[in-house]
């Protein structure tokens, strides 16, 4: 207002300003504050726009609130998105654009007429030199010459527009010493920079001191400095990033090390414990099936022997798979003889077993045929521990769709059996199998006294299923 009263020349600088405040008011204060710090500004705007001796119009008014509402708007965006915005992120790009259009649109148009090219020609290079400042981060090094060109034709050309396209210039270096991070070519910034500014505000009556040189030379400076800060900060966050998805890496590997471990040392626990006690059952087998030669009693223990032999021969190839999770376990046998042989065994220990396996079944994808196999294997072992021997039981293995059908079916217990020891897992196992699968699974009464186990496994995993 004082410089507007007096008639000053800096009074548009001064407006320039004063918007620049109120974006820091509206980044650093609340509400309150940055209301009031606008109405201010709005009667201070006012006051400049408008021309003495005449009232305010309608349009003064406009202009006098949207100039103030604008920056304090801007100041609070960013308060809300501070330290959000990325290396991608366009906002800072945007931000440059719109001020250096409204820098230009600001201090030059009431000069646009004055010089000896078209008005929308001057007002087109201003806004053209404005929105380049929205690709300086991206192209800091042709930013940086165009604001020179600009700044040579508007000494040449349109003296009035000079101080602006000072302005643009010092804050393209700036955005050029924040994004290069030679120091060679941030001295060749400065040399430039310093002598596009002295042939713009050097005049031919100018005088020449030492001390209007060192504040040439000083502010030159001023923007270099703060981009090599901001540079130099955004560099140290960047590696700041980099150093803890390191560690994130680094702690993730460590654990996975930590769970390899675990899952080794509990492997070789399980499979000491196990293969002792299964190891000494084959022992006794064996010898009991010399000391009874024939008969179902040297049957039963040569099945039993076998059993044991297999079972070992199992908790190996899991013990290598547990320590090498990557490692792809080799299938051990056929899985419609894994069914067979599961009949086969079940019925020799006193199911009633009627097995329908349909041969055309052999055509569908091994990794269904062989679930459909360790279905067939847990559901008759629940059988046997659950209903007992004797009880009869109905196994189809049948193709179905594109997939399979598998069906355990098993009638009323003949008599009350005393339960063998069951962990409970057995059925939950089957569900997390078929649902990896992507396929079904149900278990339940079938209304006459038995139970009813039924899978439908499809031929081809569905999407965001794991095998």
């Amino acid at each position: 207002m004082v410089t507007d009263q007096i008639g000053s020349f800096t009074s548009n600088t001064a407006q320039i300003l004063i918007c620049v405040a109120l974006g820091v008011v509206g980044h650093r204060s609340g509400l309150r504050a940055t209301t009031a710090a606008v109405a201010v500004t709005i009667l201070a705007t006012a006051c400049n726009i408008a021309d003495p001796g005449i009232a305010p119009s309608a349009n003064t008014w406009m202009y006098s609130v949207l100039l103030p509402v604008f920056p304090a708007v801007l100041g609070a965006y960013l308060r809300s998105t501070a330290g959000r915005l990325e290396e991608r992120d366009v906002t800072p790009d945007a931000l440059l654009a719109a001020g250096g259009v409204a820098i230009t649109v600001l201090s030059t148009w009431s000069s646009w007429h004055l010089g000896a090219q078209p008005v929308w020609v001057v007002g087109l290079l201003a806004v053209v030199g404005g929105l380049s400042l929205g690709i300086a981060r991206r192209l800091p090094g042709l930013v940086f010459l165009l604001q020179g060109v600009l700044l040579v034709s508007a000494d040449t050309y349109l003296n009035n527009t000079v101080n602006t396209c000072v302005i643009l210039t010092l804050t393209a270096i700036g955005v050029f010493s924040m994004r290069v991070g030679s120091w060679a070519w941030v001295a060749a910034a400065y040399l430039t920079g310093c002598l596009l500014t002295a042939i713009a505000v050097v005049g031919h009556e100018t005088e020449i001191t030492p001390f209007r040189a060192g504040v040439l030379m000083t502010l030159v400076a001023t923007p270099i400095a703060i981009g090599r800060y901001l540079g130099m900060r955004q560099a140290a966050l960047a590696a700041e990033r980099l150093r803890a998805e390191e560690s994130a890496r680094a702690a993730v590997a460590q654990v996975r090390a930590d769970q390899l471990a675990e899952r080794e040392r509990i492997a070789r626990d399980v499979h000491d414990i196990v293969a002792h006690h299964v190891g000494a059952m084959v022992l006794r087998a064996g010898a009991a099936r010399y000391a009874a030669p024939d008969g179902p009693v040297a049957d039963a223990l040569t099945d039993i022997r076998d059993a044991g032999h297999q079972v070992l021969q199992d908790l190996r190839e899991l013990l290598d798979l547990l320590r090498d999770p990557d490692r792809q376990p080799g299938l051990l046998a056929n899985p419609a003889d894994v069914i067979r042989e599961s009949a086969e065994r079940m019925a020799a220990a006193g199911l009633d077993v009627d097995l329908d396996l349909d041969p055309a079944a052999d055509r569908t994808p091994l990794i269904a045929r062989a679930s459909a196999a360790r279905i067939v294997q847990e559901g008759l072992t629940n059988v046997l521990k659950h209903a007992g021997p004797g009880t009869q039981v109905r196994v189809s293995v049948i193709p179905s769709g594109d997939g399979l059908s598998v069906e355990i079916r098993n009638g009323r217990p003949p008599t009350d059996i005393e339960r063998l020891p069951s962990s409970g897992r057995g059925l939950a196992g089957m569900r997390e199998r078929v649902r990896a699968l992507g396929g079904t699974l149900s278990a339940g009464p079938d209304g006459e006294g038995g139970w009813l186990l039924a899978a439908r496994l499809p031929a081809r995993l569905s999407q965001g299923s794991v095998a």
